[in-house]
């Protein structure tokens, strides 16, 4: 009974820690999609994810003003201490540092995978029952989205009123999923439990 409250407890642990990891990627693609920094939802989730992006921001700044280097190291530094605070209650011991690497490479992989397919289900949705929605969390998901629809829409332009773009998209982040994060995954070894919501 006792162990079994203690896998739980690990259980969520590992749970709110990758929730706040899809926090801190959430705003690093919000930074690196230019959305709108003054939308309360932005603003919401800098106020969430500042205390632990602070720290790196004295020494890592923005790639071309787009990709905060500061929130992907304060996100890989969490998920780091993490996996070793849990694989240690849990009595595995230290892993390996490359697998603890890569587990934590493959957990940033993984929750930005994650919102952009969630992004997408919400834009479609909204795009058939709200398509010229105002609401600032509709306002948002477009602008998180369409940087990466975009240069799809290039090569496949809408056919009259059907838009297939979404499509390639959904089958682009399913194919990294499984080929990319799902090898790191088999590579981080038990530190993969941990990896994923």
């Amino acid at each position: 009974m006792g162990s079994q409250l203690g896998n739980a407890g690990l259980l969520l642990v590992n749970t709110i820690v990758n929730i706040y990891l899809f926090l801190l990627m959430l705003r690093f693609l919000l930074q690196a999609s230019q959305a709108d920094y003054y939308n309360p939802i932005s603003q919401s989730v800098v106020k969430i994810t500042q205390p632990a992006v602070r720290p790196f921001q004295s020494f890592l700044g923005p790639i071309m003003g787009r990709f905060d280097l500061a929130t992907l190291a304060s996100g890989l530094v969490i998920k780091l201490i993490a996996i070793i605070v849990v694989l240690q209650i849990a009595g595995y011991g230290m892993a390996p540092i490359d697998s603890l690497a890569i587990g934590a490479v493959a957990a940033l992989a993984n929750a930005i995978l994650k919102i952009y397919f969630f992004a997408l289900i919400a834009m479609i949705i909204l795009s058939w029952v709200a398509p010229q929605a105002s609401h600032p969390g509709a306002l948002l998901i477009m602008q998180l989205v369409e940087p990466i629809m975009a240069p799809v829409r290039r090569i496949i332009p809408p056919l009259g009123m059907i838009d297939l773009s979404p499509i390639v998209v959904f089958i682009a982040i399913n194919l990294i999923d499984g080929i990319v994060v799902g090898s790191l995954i088999r590579a981080a070894g038990v530190v993969g439990v941990l990896v994923g919501l």
